[in-house]
């Protein structure tokens, strides 16, 4: 992603609107009052200049957002990363990429198992509850276990 604008959703979304209203490229540029030579190296996949690209977009119906990219996309979410795809689908709508992407996050959060997580602090009594007990001594337990497997080898090889 090095272009801040997604050219590749403006390309296809101007052939099809050409396409759509029956107009030639000389005439959907005269429509959309910019010169023949910037459309048509839109529809090759070139980003136009930011006062064609606005006359562009103004000419699609469409929000200029929705073609903006983040300069880096990263998320640690399984279904932000399927809804960033979806949006960029050229085959659906903004309302059905939407849609899908409710229904993958919906279904991901009933189905993905994830650990609980509970935080301790130990000077606390309230909050050292039961479950909390337990995870500290099988953690502690784990952690024993560990060092005495790494200090039995070091033992073996005549280190310890």
């Amino acid at each position: 992603m090095d272009e801040p604008i997604d050219i590749d959703a403006l390309q296809t979304l101007v052939q099809q609107h050409r396409a759509h209203l029956g107009l030639s490229l000389r005439a959907a540029a005269e429509q959309a009052d910019v010169p023949f030579n910037t459309l048509a190296r839109v529809e090759k996949g070139h980003l136009p200049d930011l006062a064609n690209f606005t006359r562009i977009v103004d000419w699609l119906g469409l929000p200029p957002e929705r073609f903006f990219q983040p300069t880096r996309f990263r998320t640690e979410s399984t279904p932000d990363v399927i809804a960033y795809h979806l949006s960029r689908d050229p085959n659906l709508t903004e309302a059905a990429a939407e849609k899908i992407a409710g229904l993958v996050k919906e279904l991901y959060g009933s189905l993905a198992v994830r650990e609980t997580e509970v935080k301790v602090h130990l000077r606390a009594a309230s909050t050292f509850t039961p479950q909390a007990s337990r995870m500290l001594t099988d953690l502690l337990s784990a952690m024993q276990s560990k060092l005495m497997a790494s200090g039995a080898g070091e033992s073996a090889r005549g280190g310890g």
